[in-house]
């Protein structure tokens, strides 16, 4: 049995040469004898915070503000960056409960908020989806949250590190991007670790209620705590662990059917080219198979909901488009795109290798995120697709047509597939059993 105190997380906010801040109640600065209340300013001067308000003006070194009453006081910042590098990318202002650190870090400020795991939970489930989602959904996604949390604390204080991030020879480049530990605060606030976008999102008694009913609650596998990933929609079928990041197993994180029962007519050996075509361009049964508006409102919140046909979906580019995407995403000039050619492919038929074959340049590249970050200007939905070529003149297409299945690595739980299951009577640990196969749920704290 495991046992641990509830952890306090630092989660890095913002960064800015200058910060806009509004305190609600009475925060303080254990150095200085004055209540902190209203409107303030942080920029640098001459190598300090300066922190200004109405009828306030000093510098700092590196201050911390902390609330006097922690449960009723709060915080807001204004121009948060989200959806960092994604197509929904901008600038919105939130509300944060817990204590406010202000540092420097490269001739900027960086604010990090200090909060308790459970506080933490809160935001993060009324952030990842509408807080007025399934109550057995909200519990679920406590779980996992709370769960991927402690296995990356756990792993940062062990340093564990992968000993390589990627492979690059004069034919190949495979790169995975997990996430990286970050240097002065725990995690981040976007979707790099998870959404946490503090209270602005009006908290539901429900969402209160999943993290209040499931505290401390945590998935297991050989007691250890999971490593629980997941992603908007798996497409289908979830894809492994080792596919996506490093090359190694992790049973609860093994690829499975997001139904009750195989979809038929299909074969399901999805790392066969003729087989992951079928299937991308088929519409098999399956949990996260909905237009249902009700339950896409759940998951796609806010600028999610500008994304559509996640299930299956179609990407066209032309062959200037492309090539250009391609040359500055990759940094390597492969002239006209002659050829997108599938290499190797995971359980879920995501691509995990496929080769750019051009004019002037052929290179194999991997895994999934390169994949989708070479052929985006942004992100591809998933890298569960085929290239149509159309147009072709002396071997050279004018027109490329992606059609592809999901949205998101895939790996662990399906959060579209995870909503239409909680619609449907499923029980949260009805929904984890589901998506992480073989791991215990166990309580961990009070």
């Amino acid at each position: 049995m495991i046992s641990i105190k509830e952890p306090i997380l630092s989660v890095g906010l913002i960064k800015s040469p200058s910060i806009n801040l509004e305190l609600y109640g009475d925060f303080r600065i254990r150095s200085v004898n004055y209540n902190f209340s209203g409107v303030f300013t942080a920029q640098i001067e001459e190598g300090k915070i300066k922190l200004t308000g109405s009828d306030f003006s000093q510098t700092f070194d590196g201050l911390i503000l902390e609330p006097r009453d922690p449960f009723s006081e709060t915080f807001l910042l204004k121009d948060v960056s989200i959806g960092i590098n994604f197509h929904w990318q901008q600038k919105k202002s939130f509300r944060f409960h817990g204590a406010l650190k202000l540092i420097i870090c490269e001739n900027e400020i960086m604010g990090i908020n200090l909060v308790p795991l459970e506080s933490y939970l809160t935001s993060v489930i009324s952030s990842e989806m509408s807080a007025s989602s399934s109550l057995e959904l909200l519990k679920a996604h406590a779980i996992i949250s709370r769960s991927w949390v402690i296995a990356q604390l756990r792993s940062k204080k062990q340093k564990k590190e992968n000993s390589k991030t990627e492979f690059i020879t004069d034919n190949e480049i495979i790169r995975w991007y997990d996430r990286s530990d970050h240097d002065l605060y725990d995690f981040c606030g976007d979707d790099h670790c998870q959404r946490y976008q503090g209270i602005t999102k009006k908290y539901s008694d429900r969402a209160v209620s999943a993290v209040d009913e499931t505290r401390g609650v945590v998935l297991t596998y050989r007691n250890e705590i999971c490593d629980t990933r997941y992603s908007k929609c798996c497409g289908g079928i979830s894809e492994s662990f080792d596919n996506v990041w490093q090359p190694e197993k992790h049973e609860y994180l093994s690829s499975v059917i997001d139904y009750k029962f195989e979809p038929e007519n299909f074969n399901l050996s999805l790392t066969d080219e003729q087989s992951a075509i079928n299937w991308i361009n088929g519409n098999p049964s399956a949990f996260c198979n909905t237009k249902d508006d009700k339950i896409l409102s759940q998951i796609l919140v806010d600028y999610d909901r500008e994304t559509h046909n996640f299930f299956r979906w179609t990407v066209r580019y032309l062959q200037e488009e492309l090539k250009n995407i391609i040359k500055k995403k990759s940094g390597i000039d492969f002239g006209e795109i002659r050829n997108l050619i599938p290499v190797e492919r995971g359980l879920s038929g995501r691509l995990t290798k496929l080769r750019i074959v051009g004019t002037k340049k052929e290179l194999t590249i991997g895994k999934e995120l390169e994949i989708r970050r070479v052929l985006s200007e942004t992100h591809l939905y998933s890298s569960a697709f085929y290239v149509e070529m159309k147009d072709v003149n002396e071997g050279i297409p004018g027109v490329f047509v992606f059609h592809g299945a999901g949205w998101g690595h895939g790996v662990g739980l399906c959060q579209i597939g995870a909503a239409v299951m909680g619609e449907m009577g499923y029980m949260f640990d009805e929904i984890l059993l589901h998506y992480f196969k073989n791991a215990r749920i166990e309580r961990v704290y009070q």
